[in-house]
């Protein structure tokens, strides 16, 4: 019987594109067709390695896929997650979903409309150490967070919030069960032109209460969370894949050290993708998921900016 592929694209192969296009490659299930880039040279070199096809005109490859993932700038998200939604192609779009809500929401529609799969791409969904930490939680009431980064040099038309604590406003979202009540955040542009370091106070109605803090300045690398609930505190390490568990056991603590091994995270995320390309299982990151993260990560902007602006922090045009 002849084994049924997924046909599938990469648009945009630059740092993190070529290693979707990498992944795509090295899967079973999928024939990795094409790969299309504003820089030409880049796209072929990227197809020559895989041995797959360079496309210049985004029409073209659609016509001869099912399934892509957009891996553009943030600001090009919508425009080109449009085009290939409206084809009827299932996408795998990296976060952001995309730069407004009214954007996010249009995609989301559209998907809807096509009956096509849209899933967003937060990484850290697919951590083994976060799936188990999801699976002990019950009812968190404090959260604390530290994603702490070297200047990357690139990344940088977008602020901290949506390039690095975007990913645990995603976990804090789908760990907390009670809507978001209160933003207290605070931030500054340090060595870019946009917000370089941010620190933000979340409170939900339940009363939950989260403490982000994420910083592409750093001098070292630190991606860690914290979250305690009434009988337990969870202590996990993104970076390593490791989950301290401390639970009350009558009058005394029991300790639970988890290490796990190093998954490739991307490669877990296309595989699931697929696996809801092919239908019955539905997105880990639905665009739904991806528009509520977005809309706090964007109140959080504005709260910055509104912020630095009182206090004459920033001259930004």
């Amino acid at each position: 019987m002849h084994k049924k592929y997924i046909r599938t694209g990469v648009i945009g192969v630059g740092y993190l594109g070529r290693y979707h296009a990498d992944k795509y490659a090295s899967l079973e299930e999928t024939e990795l067709v094409g790969v299309m880039d504003i820089n030409s040279t880049r796209a072929q070199e990227v197809a020559k390695r895989y041995g797959c096809r360079t496309f210049s005109e985004l029409w073209p490859l659609l016509e001869q896929i099912e399934a892509v993932s957009v891996v553009v700038p943030t600001v090009a998200h919508y425009e080109v997650a449009k085009t290939c939604l409206k084809r009827g192609i299932h996408v795998l779009l990296e976060k952001p979903i995309a730069t407004s809500l009214d954007e996010a929401e249009e995609l989301i529609a559209l998907a809807k409309e096509k009956g096509v799969i849209l899933q967003i791409g937060h990484l850290e969904r697919f951590n083994p150490a976060v799936m188990a930490l999801f699976s002990q939680l019950k009812n968190p009431v404090f959260v604390e967070s530290h994603r702490l980064s070297s200047f990357p040099g690139r990344g940088t038309d977008v602020d901290v919030v949506l390039d690095l604590m975007i990913h645990d406003l995603d976990i804090v979202l789908a760990t907390v069960p009670s809507p978001l009540q209160e933003i207290r955040a605070v931030g500054v542009p340090v060595v870019s032109s946009n917000v370089d370091i941010a620190n933000v106070r979340l409170e939900f109605k339940n009363g939950c209460v989260a403490n982000l803090t994420a910083s592409r300045i750093s001098d070292k690398q630190m991606r860690k969370i914290r979250i305690f609930q009434e009988d337990a505190y969870f202590s996990l390490d993104y970076v390593k894949s490791e989950l301290n568990i401390f639970k009350r056991e009558g009058v005394s603590i029991s300790t639970k050290h988890l290490c796990f091994p190093k998954e490739d995270l991307l490669k877990q995320e296309i595989s699931a993708f697929l696996q809801a390309v092919k239908g019955g299982v539905p997105p880990v990151v639905s665009g739904e998921a991806g528009f509520r993260v977005l809309e706090v990560a964007l109140a959080i902007n504005e709260q910055i900016k509104e912020r630095l602006e009182s206090k004459s922090l920033w001259n930004k045009t």
